[in-house]
């Protein structure tokens, strides 16, 4: 009698196209952050670095010098504007099964070159972790009078940098957001 083979079945889960949220500037912008694609959490409530294991919004302000994290999403956002900060992504959507960048197929990147030239007060990009910064940079080339930083990324996955490391990196920052005095709220 013929034995019949044992199949492992497993459950497949499609991944699912993400796609990132509109851009945080106006025209009072002097830096942009930019990350790669939020990850789950973000996009489950609608919000950037909404992961609590992110430390983006902690680190954002130690750089601003006030508490960004005892805040509400929209008033941190507020927050980031009055003192020249926007945020955006340098990927418009992508396949990406769970948060990790590693995992990012099939990238639709933006036209950062045409978003940044809108920009008029820009002095400084910076890129929130190596995918934005290989992906940002390409988009954005070189620019006379424009800054490029690459940072370590928040995300609480990038791990090989202690947190006191990542906040030194972060403060070179400081010399682009808008003075507390400067700012209208």
């Amino acid at each position: 009698m013929a034995k019949t083979p044992e199949f492992i079945h497993r459950e497949i889960t499609p991944v699912r196209r993400k796609a990132a949220f509109p851009p945080s500037v106006d025209e009072g912008t002097r830096l942009l952050i930019l990350g790669s694609l939020p990850g789950d959490a973000s996009i489950k409530q609608g919000e950037y670095y909404a992961h609590r294991g992110n430390a983006f919004w902690a680190l954002m302000g130690e750089v601003l010098g006030e508490d960004l994290r005892g805040r509400p999403y929209a008033m941190r956002l507020k927050r980031l504007r009055a003192r020249g900060v926007g945020l955006w992504d340098v990927i418009e959507s992508a396949d990406r099964e769970g948060s990790l960048d590693s995992a990012i197929r099939g990238a639709e990147l933006r036209d950062l070159g045409a978003f940044v030239a809108r920009l008029p007060k820009l002095e400084a990009v910076a890129f929130n972790g190596r995918t934005a910064a290989l992906h940002g940079r390409r988009q954005i080339g070189e620019r006379p009078g424009l800054r490029l930083i690459n940072l370590p990324s928040s995300s609480g996955a990038f791990a090989s940098m202690s947190r006191e490391d990542k906040r030194a990196a972060w403060m070179a920052l400081t010399a682009y957001v808008t003075l507390p005095s400067q700012s209208p709220c």
